[in-house]
């Protein structure tokens, strides 16, 4: 299988370089600087083992190639420009894996490539990119569950193919049959975890250790579960209780990657993530103040970096 992966960053670097180092046919797509770093190959720093690894790339101005799979590891507030790279790629049949969190990227994806097979999906990863170019994991965990929409089975072989090549790289890659339940479960896990961890400016055990901490992402979870159960997909219960217990462990150093945006003084995916969530809850009419609380501070931060 032929994958062409959108970017090289924490998520596209880390799962891509991870299938290269196992023998899979991956190339990646990626900004003229990021080649210029690749050169001398993908560094990945992983409590799984430390490689660095030869790769090979394309940038936009390479036209030529089609792939079996595109994966997509781009930030939403970059979607648009991704679709203008990756187009010249795709092809009929062509599967578009995209690996972004949230959801309304999906309806953008299906409307430019009509005659391409959009999945979706969803990862599992804590990562992040150094100045350097060196993609570094800060937690064992490495998880994608990806599959047809609305129960499909487009060419179940092939599917079946991409998950044994990264089950190869020690991924915990899984077909899932009902994949928009699972896409609606992570997303609301992320959005209470990044509002919760932005909002606050802390890990998720810095706001559990506080007297109302605790009070705050309860809230902040009922409110995104909400959301999904009104759209159609209430939490599953094992899953559920998987998110439950990330966001209430008070022993957790994690934070959202949104929070490590605004460290940076990078842009954000708020909304993407926390917007698209709250106009989808005032659909439904159900009340969200404790997102919105999150979505104003969010915006603030966004308007003071065009000041």
């Amino acid at each position: 299988m032929q994958i062409l992966v959108l970017g090289a960053g924490a998520v596209g670097g880390y799962f891509g370089g991870r299938m290269v180092a196992a023998g899979s046919d991956v190339t990646f797509l990626v900004r003229p600087r990021r080649a210029v770093q690749l050169r001398n190959g993908l560094k990945i720093e992983s409590p799984r083992g430390d490689i660095t690894v030869p790769v090979k790339t394309l940038t936009e101005e390479d036209v030529d190639g089609s792939f079996d799979m595109i994966i997509l590891s781009c930030k939403s507030y970059g979607l648009t420009s991704a679709l203008d790279a990756i187009a010249p790629h795709v092809s009929d049949g062509t599967f578009i894996l995209p690996l972004l969190n949230g959801y309304a990227h999906i309806e953008q994806l299906e409307n430019r490539f009509p005659r391409a097979i959009v999945l979706g999906g969803t990862a599992g990863i804590v990562a992040t990119l150094t100045e350097d170019g060196t993609v570094r994991q800060m937690h064992p965990n490495q998880l994608i569950v990806f599959g047809p929409r609305h129960g499909g089975s487009e060419r179940q072989e092939a599917l079946e193919t991409l998950v044994s090549e990264m089950r190869r790289a020690d991924i915990d890659a899984a077909l899932s049959t009902n994949v928009d339940q699972a896409m609606w479960e992570k997303w609301t896990f992320l959005a209470t975890l990044a509002a919760a961890t932005c909002l606050m400016r802390g890990s998720v055990g810095e706001i559990l250790a506080t007297e109302h901490g605790e009070t705050v992402i309860s809230g902040l979870f009922d409110e995104c579960n909400s959301t999904a159960g009104a759209e159609g997909y209430p939490p599953g219960t094992s899953r559920a209780q998987d998110y439950r217990r990330l966001l209430f462990d008070r022993t957790s150093t994690i934070t959202a990657s949104m929070l490590r945006d605004m460290h940076a003084g990078n842009p954000t995916e708020a909304d993407h993530i926390l917007g698209d969530m709250i106009s989808r809850a005032k659909k439904h009419g159900v009340d969200t103040p404790l997102l919105e609380t999150a979505y104003t501070h969010l915006q603030v931060y966004e308007n003071h970096r065009h000041s």
